[in-house]
């Protein structure tokens, strides 16, 4: 935003626009661009995701509006704008109709600190990972509003779950990305992609290169599908237990805007891990004199897109885990692997050369995994006798 006024106000053509319309334009241009993008990203990713899901599992997917589905977007919008809107007689209609509405609001907020280029980015805050975490929490509110304002007891079990769920993924997510604030020394999202420019083809700088940089990631991607409640950590809307979830009660647009909440979330989260795990714009080309913004954004969209190919192809082939099973995941494994993890950051800042620290803090979390999962494993299960009556 800042360096899109000063382009305008050092290029002659404005040079007699006062400064309040230049300001403003400069606010109203990235707004309107990540209003227009990500929605838009959303849209085909939706029909990318269908797609996926058919081949894995045998069959075409949407294939009937347009040549090759490419309309199926358009058509889904189309029908969901069109549906009766039903409220539950004895719901909070106030809060039953705030509820999708502040679902979208912190997906969309992510997106002002993430930064697609170098010098692309809407609002570069120095404490941009502080709000991420700040934003993306606040939006499991709208989730428990919904199920309580419902009035139905699988609507408010899929929010309590919501909940949980959320409170139970942010502790170990937050530390992941402990790691990377302290690698990058600082908080804002700009400084840490920068932190990792440089290196072979400005690819070998990733923090994902490193021991307690991939193990950061898995644990970040995990804590965001959980976050996001994507399969297989979908249990707040698990349709084979609690009808929906917290939306069981909600039809027509205001059901679109959770969906759309939640896909926008996940697309937030998906850049987020690529900014600081996977160098953001950093890629072979994007320090070029002209075009070099163009190719950073290139690659920050190729990888943004690769997690979300990484998390469709898991739904399609991972089932959904038990309540318990996920709580227990988070507290046992998660939580104590992402302490491990900031001491493994630690000691690979002051042990020197590098390569004995790459391969002493390898070897402290392949031990810690271990001992970990062995740990929260669940005891061997009794084989099942059936009995039968006489």
């Amino acid at each position: 935003m800042e360096q899109l006024y000063q382009l305008l106000r050092s290029c002659s053509w404005f040079a007699k626009v006062p400064d309040c319309v230049l300001f403003w334009v400069s606010v109203a241009v990235p707004i309107g661009l990540v209003l227009a993008v990500y929605p838009a990203i959303f849209a085909y990713t939706t029909l990318i995701e269908r797609k996926a899901l058919g081949r894995i599992q045998n069959r075409l997917g949407p294939n009937r509006v347009g040549r090759w589905g490419i309309l199926q977007p358009l058509a889904d919008g189309a029908k969901l704008l069109t549906k009766e809107d039903i409220v539950p007689r004895a719901a909070d209609g106030f809060v039953h109709w705030l509820a999708p509405v502040i679902a979208v609001i912190p997906s969309i907020l992510l997106f002002a600190v993430i930064p697609v280029g170098s010098g692309l980015i809407p609002v570069n805050l120095n404490i941009g990972v502080l709000f991420v975490f700040a934003i993306s929490t606040a939006s499991v509110l709208a989730l428990f509003m919904g199920g309580w304002a419902s009035r139905n007891k699988f609507s408010l079990l899929g929010a309590m779950r919501a909940v949980a769920q959320v409170v139970s993924y942010e502790v170990p997510m937050v530390l992941a990305a402990v790691v990377v604030v302290m690698a990058a020394g600082s908080l804002s999202t700009t400084a840490i992609a920068q932190a990792q420019g440089g290196g072979l083809l400005n690819i070998t700088n990733w923090f994902v290169f490193r021991p307690w940089g991939f193990v950061g990631f898995v644990l970040f991607v995990i804590g965001a599908m959980a976050e996001s409640a994507r399969t297989p950590f979908d249990i707040p809307e698990a349709e084979s237990e609690i009808i929906a979830g917290y939306h069981t009660e909600y039809s027509g647009f205001k059901f679109a805007l959770f969906q759309l909440g939640e896909y926008l979330a996940a697309l937030a989260m998906a850049g987020i891990t690529a900014t600081m795990f996977l160098g953001g714009y950093n890629g072979p080309g994007n320090d070029l004199k002209y075009i070099g913004w163009l190719v950073g954004a290139f690659w920050f969209f190729a990888k943004l897109m690769s997690i979300i190919f990484v998390i469709i192809w898991i739904r399609g082939t991972w089932p959904r885990i038990r309540v318990d099973q996920l709580l227990g995941f988070a507290w046992k494994v998660l939580l104590p692997m992402s302490i491990v993890n900031v001491l493994a950051a630690a000691l690979y800042h002051f042990i020197n050369p590098k390569p004995l620290a790459w391969v002493v803090t390898a070897v402290l979390l392949f031990i810690a995994w271990l001992v970990l999962t062995k740990v929260g494993a669940p005891q061997q299960i009794e084989k099942r006798v059936y009995r039968y009556a006489d």
